[in-house]
Order: C-alpha cells, then sequence, then structure tokens
C-alpha cells in the first residue's frame, strides 16, 4: 500500500488556517504525518512571522515536513538581506511593499514599519529597520528550503516547470514563479505535479497537474490534501473528498 503523503499549498500569512490545516491532517494521517508545504508563507496574511515560526519549530520538533520555496518567501529574505523589493517577473512594474503583493503586512507581523494604512517610508528606512528586526533564524531558514520534492511519479513544486526541461535544468525563477507555458500544456508530464502559486476558487486536478491553491491569500479556503499514489483527496471536517481528473 502507498505511504499517504500530505500537502498544504500557499499559507499567504494566516497562521489561524494552517493551524486549522495541520488539525485535519493529524485527523487524517496521526502526528507523523508526512507534510510537504508548497510555498508562500508570507505576505497579504496578518501573521507571515507566525507562519515561519511554526514550520520551524514543526521541523526542529522532528516532524517529516518538507517546505518548499516560494515568490513571496524569496521576496522577503531579498528585501530583508539584500534591500531588494522589486522582482523582474512582477509584471506589473510594482515592488514588494506595494498592494497588492503584501510585503507590508509580513513587516507589520515582525514590528516592522508604521501602521499599514499610514503612508510607506523610503525603502532604505523599511530595509534598515527590517534588517536588524527580522530574526537571522527565518532568513536562514528561507535561504535553505528546496525548490521541488519528489516522491516516486509525484513531483511537488510552488509555481510548476517548463514543460519539456529535465528536472536538473529547471531554472529557478521558473520553479517559484512561472505561470504560461506550464498552465496551458495539456500533454503528459513525467510526473503528476501537484503546486500552487496560481490562486484558483477551488483547488482542481487537470489530470497531468493538481493546482491545490485555493486562494487562502486572497480571503478563501487553506485546502489540504492527501496524496495517495497518483489519486488526491481533500481535507475536510466531514473526512476526504476525491479530487478527480476530467473524464
Amino acid at each position: 500500500m502507498t505511504k499517504p503523503i500530505y500537502a498544504l499549498p500557499d499559507i499567504h500569512g494566516h497562521a489561524d488556517k494552517l493551524d486549522a490545516a495541520l488539525e485535519l491532517i493529524h485527523s487524517d494521517g496521526g502526528p507523523d504525518a508526512e507534510i510537504v508545504f508548497l510555498g508562500d508563507y508570507v505576505d497579504r496574511g496578518p501573521d507571515g512571522a507566525g507562519v515561519l515560526q511554526r514550520l520551524i519549530d514543526g521541523q526542529a520538533a522532528g516532524r517529516p515536513w518538507t517546505c518548499l520555496m516560494g515568490n513571496h518567501d524569496r521576496m522577503l529574505r531579498r528585501f530583508v538581506v539584500e534591500g531588494v523589493a522589486h522582482d523582474d517577473a512582477i509584471k506589473s512594474g510594482r515592488h514588494w511593499l506595494e498592494p497588492p503583493l503584501g510585503g507590508r503586512t509580513t513587516l507589520s507581523s515582525y514590528g516592522v514599519g508604521p501602521d499599514i494604512d499610514a503612508p510607506l517610508p523610503p525603502l532604505s528606512e523599511m530595509h534598515e529597520e527590517a534588517r536588524d528586526t527580522v530574526p537571522e533564524r527565518h532568513m536562514d531558514f528561507i535561504a535553505g528550503l528546496p525548490l521541488y520534492h519528489q516522491r516516486g511519479d509525484v513531483l511537488f513544486v510552488h509555481a510548476g516547470i517548463r514543460p519539456g526541461v529535465p528536472l536538473r535544468d529547471q531554472a529557478e525563477d521558473d520553479l517559484v514563479w512561472i505561470r504560461q507555458p506550464f498552465l496551458e500544456h495539456d500533454g503528459p508530464f513525467p510526473w503528476l505535479v501537484v503546486h500552487g502559486h496560481t490562486a484558483l476558487e477551488v483547488p482542481q486536478h487537470f489530470g497531468n497537474r493538481i493546482d491545490l491553491d485555493g486562494g487562502a491569500g486572497h480571503g478563501r479556503a487553506l485546502y489540504p490534501a492527501v496524496i495517495e499514489g497518483q489519486n488526491c483527496w481533500l481535507l475536510t471536517k466531514g473526512g476526504r473528498v476525491a479530487l478527480s481528473p476530467p473524464i
């Protein structure tokens, strides 16, 4: 029998939703359930600092948790460590501290910056305060996050992969940022790809990939899932709900 593996998509600073999802996983798989977190732990929600600390504490306690890198996690570290607020992958030209990216809510969860409704101070001032305030342990945690996790014929990644490119040659920017041509690819991949990043109303199975991001960062639910072989179920208070590919 295939050992189940659990997956949690983009948490986006919602520690309360994370706690509720972990309870559902515990009820289904017990305290030692293997979980892959798909990245984007911070931004938009009010407690990015708390989410990162829960993940750090869980791994330190020996939980079999694999935490992947998301684009928002990378943006947090780049700003705190390097003072870089812009990412070339943001086509709007906005920077991390502007709506709707959500960086200010994350910094606020560390006590950095003025009230979220106050005018944004100069980026240099925000960087200096963040550098002096955000725990180094949190930055080290993000720096050590892997970009993907493979379990047999299932591949877990934050955003997706570039079709036709071997896994070893995939670019980091694609693994944490890609939408097209990954989302429009309707042929098979070498694995069933389980990802987040692209928010839907609810998670969906597309046959060659599963998008678990149901929009927790946009006020919707955080959906934990369990995968056995290539079968997937969402976890609810009423039990497992099958997430099936289109017929």
